[in-house]
């Protein structure tokens, strides 16, 4: 596609600046939606409408899990998918269609706020305070759902449309599974690239880890706490299972240097412990605990071999305990099962938004970076051959109390969707 005018450019960027209000409003007004994950629906609702109001062809379906369990990239999961609804809006291309089809995937679903009286204030009541507007899922990533709807209205706005195909999507489960950018791939959505709007702070994801999401059980012996030495406290036991966890991330982190992108990281593989229950009575030494974990894997590790490290670690130090080494701990794999991701492929994506990046931020340069966490883009560059550009807003306390996206970066990141949306896709007039 030949390259915008420069016209043209400054053209979409006032258009980008004259509807950016309204991109915020957008943002709080999806923040106000409690999307955590099982309610997430009212959300995609919302946002359908949004898209169907601007003429998008709407496709809002319940995932079925039998659809895509046999698919590489799935990953395993124990609650109900009753409210697990995705949403796309498709352009489709009119006119010459000589341009290159474009994905914009962002997702809905949000983290658990934790306790309420730790944030300043309720967090699913946006706050704008300066240049931030705070609230869950703030950031991570409502801001960069409402830019990519900021971005296709300011097309319209001046004057013109995507001249290829262009699908919007709003997913559910990138915060545990990944399994609602799958069921996209699976319902037959396909593009010549991919653009995530992730808060990146205004830089361009080069690499990321995988993450593997597991439980593990311990059963003991319950007794009188009179009698608490005849017992085994399931409890206490599970400590010495949570430190034999932590030796195997010492490990692999000691071998980040055979690990390119991830040599120069302090720490790129994060082992947490993220939940813990157990016990039914103060007066009762527990017979069960169940605790669950969230570990970061290389790109190139093999997904079943980190998962056989990880029960010979819990086996060994199982052995350790009289009681344990007769009632081993269970794991159940009950998340994530993803693998790391780095992007390749896409040097024609990156050169347009390289580019745009620099007409939007005072010509700097577009800088890398590499993530310890994961992100949708794997589904794309894994499993679709399609690049994944993850390029969004800096944003502060994701997943934290008090999140909040930085209002001016949702500008100009916005302004540099645009520029890379008509780029890419090119452009009709209306």
């Amino acid at each position: 596609m030949p390259e915008l005018d420069a016209e043209t450019r400054l053209t979409l960027l006032k258009a980008v600046d004259e509807g950016f209000g309204e991109t915020v409003d957008l943002t709080a007004e999806l923040v106000r939606f409690p999307s955590v994950r099982g309610a997430e629906h009212t959300a995609q609702d919302f946002l359908a409408r949004e898209m169907r109001n601007r003429g998008l062809a709407v496709d809002r379906w319940k995932i079925d899990i039998d659809e895509i369990r046999h698919l590489p990239g799935f990953s395993p999961v124990h609650v109900a998918y009753d409210n697990a609804i995705n949403v796309v809006g498709a352009h489709r291309a009119g006119g010459s269609g000589g341009g290159r089809s474009l994905i914009i995937n962002g997702h809905i679903d949000v983290v658990p706020t934790g306790p309420l009286g730790m944030w300043s204030t309720p967090p699913f009541e946006p706050r704008r305070e300066g240049n931030w507007l705070y609230g869950r899922g703030s950031g991570d990533m409502k801001a960069g759902l409402a830019g990519m709807i900021g971005a296709f209205d300011a097309i319209r706005r001046a004057g013109y449309r995507p001249a290829a195909d262009l699908y919007l999507q709003s997913v559910v489960e990138e915060e545990c599974t990944g399994n609602g950018a799958l069921a996209c791939l699976a319902r037959g959505y396909r593009a010549d690239a991919a653009f995530i709007p992730e808060p990146v702070s205004d830089g361009l994801l080069r690499a990321q880890v995988g993450v593997l999401w597991f439980q593990v059980h311990v059963r003991s012996l319950p007794v009188h706490v009179a009698r608490a030495g005849s017992g085994a406290n399931a409890i206490e036991a599970s400590f010495a299972l949570m430190e034999a966890l932590h030796k195997v991330e010492a490990r692999w982190n000691s071998q980040k240097s055979q690990h390119p992108h991830f040599g120069h990281l302090d720490h790129p593989i994060n082992l947490n412990v993220g939940r813990i229950e157990g016990g039914d009575w103060a007066s009762s030494v527990p017979a069960w605990c169940i605790f669950d974990v969230r570990v970061a894997l290389y790109p190139e590790q093999d997904i079943d071999a980190a998962k056989a490290e990880i029960e010979q670690a819990l086996r060994d130090s199982a052995r350790a305990n009289r009681f344990l080494a007769n009632n081993p701990p269970e794991v159940i794999y009950n998340g994530f099962e993803a693998e790391g991701y780095v992007l390749k492929g896409g040097e024609a994506a990156e050169a347009v938004l390289r580019d745009a990046h620099a007409a939007c931020f005072d010509g700097a340069s577009l800088g890398e970076i590499t993530s310890t966490g994961t992100t949708d883009a794997r589904f794309f560059g894994l499993y679709a051959n399609t690049p994944a550009l993850v390029y969004g807003p800096a944003a502060e306390s994701v997943h934290g109390f008090d999140e909040r996206v930085d209002i001016e970066s949702l500008r100009k990141v916005t302004q540099a969707m645009t520029l890379f949306t008509a780029n890419w896709c090119g452009l009709e007039r209306l």
